[in-house]
């Protein structure tokens, strides 16, 4: 069944009011008629059953059939602090980070990441890797799109870190797999988890030294060196089966 992402606002009186890109993709991509059912979710916690109304001059209308709390995020939010990878590296990152739970991804320009984002073309590319998000998350079923931010500097990243309950930043030099097993361990079952990705080069020892003033605990994927396109999604795995509710 089809599956839409509204904001609160867009629910009132028994109907949802979809606008924005999906309507040309409820009306012209996936050609739905009126009588035809869906799955909207608010962004939170609750998903309607509902079944398109009509269309509007901007907007497809909904008429809700019914409504249920839907409790598919995991309880904690993770924040992704990618690298910049090269290519289309990010693409593929974003779409496997939100099926695994992540909340919030944010590219970072480090010091041996080989792509430089044009600040021109920026914009274009977070908007890119946002519908990517969109529709992992329709895939997997999620409450909620996560948010794709703008590039940050290492210095910018690292003081957002700080806002995190835990940080984790994954480094090919570190060692010793037990602590790692008991830093998982003790990470909080609520709140915020920051997880930081170096580029393909690896971090900057002055990078390191900046997540660790923010709070973050370096620890050791295990005695493989791993692609940054492996190492954030590895992170995810372990951490989406250790927080998962029952």
């Amino acid at each position: 069944m089809y599956h839409f992402f509204v904001t609160k606002e867009q629910v009132s009186g028994g109907e949802i009011r979809v606008t924005g890109g999906d309507v040309n993709h409820v009306k012209n991509v996936l050609r739905m008629k009126p009588g035809e059912k869906a799955v909207i979710s608010d962004g939170e916690n609750r998903v309607y059953d509902c079944v398109l109304s009509s269309f509007g001059a901007e907007e497809a209308v909904f008429e809700i059939l019914g409504e249920k709390p839907f409790e598919n995020e995991l309880p904690v939010r993770i924040t992704l602090f990618q690298g910049l990878p090269k290519g289309d590296k990010l693409e593929w990152i974003t779409e496997k980070a939100v099926e695994l739970g992540v909340s919030e991804i944010v590219p970072v320009a480090m010091h041996r990441s080989v792509v430089k984002l044009d600040p021109k073309k920026e914009a274009k590319r977070i908007e890119r890797y946002q519908a990517i998000a969109e529709a992992a998350a329709k895939q997997a079923g999620r409450n909620a799109v996560p948010k794709v931010l703008p590039v940050m500097t290492v210095k910018e990243a690292a003081e957002y870190a700080k806002t995190m309950d835990a940080l984790l930043v994954p480094y090919e030099c570190a060692e010793d797999m037990g602590r790692t097993r008991e830093v998982i361990a003790g990470l909080p079952k609520s709140g915020k988890i920051g997880v930081v990705i170096g580029p393909e080069g690896g971090f900057e020892q002055e990078e390191l030294e900046k997540f660790r003033a923010a709070g973050g605990t370096v620890v050791t994927l295990g005695k493989r060196i791993l692609r940054t396109e492996t190492a954030g999604i590895f992170v995810l795995s372990v951490l989406s089966y250790t927080l998962s509710e029952s």
